[in-house]
């Protein structure tokens, strides 16, 4: 039997799943690492603590695997979008990465548009400039750090430098590029017009590549360290949504991913690189050859629940605080929740909008509460899947993982308020697993990534709308959407008196 690995490297941990040529996760081991946050609205890590946690992790899978060693073909990524990599001609780290989470760039996204043009820069990039993205970053380290943009040879993303270290080779590829804010996503090209407006220089750009493209194998100096035979295969991998609609099946035509994790994802599958959301969505390329997909956001989806849970119930288990939630009825009796807890990203960019319960009254109980809370995390999901529909897509069925697929009438509210098929997987292990499929696609085990999903993915129960139910929360969608419009003043009103 022949294995391969995949390694999702996210913001807190490291996952390193094996599996098998039937699809059969046969292990995995997860090492954590610490953020630094020195000031409000920073975000930052030391990619080394990747690297020596990525290698503690394949030096314990190696060794609770009762195999030969040379049996692990390949090696593959999924990996935190966006972060600032910054490498010397020595590819030295010239500073602690700056990750996607981290918000001071509001400064330079402004420069952006108005050197480049909101234009300008969608037909490129297709995507808004946003705080998140890797060009923001280059641009406040060339103003704000400039003697170590000076030093500067080269930047990479996470999972490319962690790739970088195993195997000696600078590489990006296309999904993961999508992100920076300085691909041209239609031409999968580096846009030399946006580094020459903004004066950075494109040969910090790596040379880029598709994500299940070999990029050589292992050194020896890793193998040693962590047990894997040098023969091991690397692949170039993929961003994490990229990774996970590969994980989900998200290959073709008309297939929908609803993603509820920390924040919450909304994203489909695109087999053309002109259609136009004007910047609503995100558009960025897919982990498959030739694809694309857009990508709606929340910002605090599963975290609103978790933010529930610590402030109301922290003793409790999330299924003691669930507990009833299928006796609520629709509208949680008359109770709104936005989800709006640390800003909000699609379909409103704004930092200073804050959530809202609307509606409470002395009958409310907690669990009409924590009814609303589920409510309002899949209304704000829904605006992404009002944005795809207005543009001509047909969403009718979707796949859901992550928190929101945990739970039996969570996933039965999916079905009613996105009106739409909602299927659960029968095993889920999100983008670790669209890692290990482009490392087995790579490998030559299956002739497509299409071909590798129907072993690697299967469909465990799905969830029908139910007419009535689609009804009504048609008519609460429309109340939920006026409470942005109508506490948008009230927010920037109250936020001089926030803690930060």
């Amino acid at each position: 039997m022949k294995y391969v690995v995949g390694v999702d490297l996210g913001t807190s941990a490291v996952k390193v799943l094996l599996m098998n040529q039937e699809g059969k996760v046969c292990n995995e081991v997860s090492k954590s690492y610490p953020l630094i946050q020195e000031k409000s609205g920073y975000s930052e890590q030391d990619p080394n603590e990747w690297v020596d946690k990525t290698t503690a992790a394949l030096k314990d899978l190696v060794a609770q695997f009762d195999g030969d060693v040379s049996d692990i073909e390949g090696i593959s990524f999924s990996g935190q979008m966006h972060g600032l990599v910054l490498l010397d001609e020595n590819n030295g780290v010239l500073r602690n990465a700056i990750l996607w989470n981290d918000t001071r760039t509001t400064e330079q996204c402004h420069q952006i548009y108005d050197v480049v043009g909101e234009k300008k820069l969608l037909d490129i990039t297709k995507n808004p400039a946003l705080e998140g993205f890797t060009l923001p970053k280059i641009l406040w380290v060339k103003q704000y750090e400039p003697e170590i943009l000076e030093k500067a040879s080269v930047f990479m993303l996470p999972k490319d430098y962690l790739r970088l270290k195993m195997t000696e080779q600078i590489h990006m590829e296309y999904s993961d590029a999508a992100g920076t804010l300085l691909l041209n996503v239609a031409e999968k090209t580096w846009s030399e017009e946006l580094c020459e407006l903004l004066d950075v220089d494109v040969k910090l750009c790596p040379p880029l590549l598709e994500s299940h493209d070999l990029v050589g194998t292992i050194t020896d100096s890793f193998a040693a360290e962590t047990g894997l035979a040098s023969t091991t295969k690397v692949f170039a991998g993929g961003a994490d949504n990229a990774c996970g609609a590969i994980g989900s099946a998200i290959l073709i035509d008309g297939k929908t991913l609803c993603s509820i994790g920390t924040s919450g994802v909304v994203l489909s599958y695109e087999a053309t690189k002109d259609r136009d959301f004007d910047g609503k969505v995100h558009y960025f390329n897919h982990g498959q050859e030739d694809a694309f997909y857009t990508m709606g956001v929340t910002l605090a989806a599963g975290y609103s629940l978790s933010w529930f849970k610590d402030t109301f119930a922290k003793e409790e288990a999330f299924e003691t605080l669930l507990e009833g939630l299928e006796e609520v009825p629709v509208g949680a009796n008359g109770l709104l929740f936005t989800p709006y807890l640390v800003g909000e990203r699609t379909p409103y960019a704004d930092a200073t909008i804050r959530a809202s319960f609307v509606g409470m009254d002395a009958s409310h109980k907690r669990i009409d509460f924590a009814r609303a809370v589920i409510e309002g995390i899949t209304f704000s999901l829904n605006e992404s899947i009002e944005i795809f529909r207005e543009s001509g897509k047909t969403i009718d069925t979707i796949i859901s993982i992550g928190g929101g697929a945990k739970n039996e009438t969570w996933l039965q509210i999916q079905a009613d308020v996105f009106n739409a098929r909602i299927v659960k997987l029968s095993s889920e292990q999100g983008p670790a697993v669209g890692a290990a499929m482009l490392a087995a696609y790579g490998s030559g085990w299956f002739n497509s990534l299409q071909e590798c999903a129907e072993v690697f993915t299967a469909e465990d129960v799905s969830y029908e709308p139910i007419p009535e139910n689609v009804e009504k929360y048609k008519e609460l969608f429309n109340l939920y959407k006026q409470v942005y419009v109508q506490t948008k003043e009230l927010n920037e009103g109250l936020k001089s008196f926030r803690k930060n």
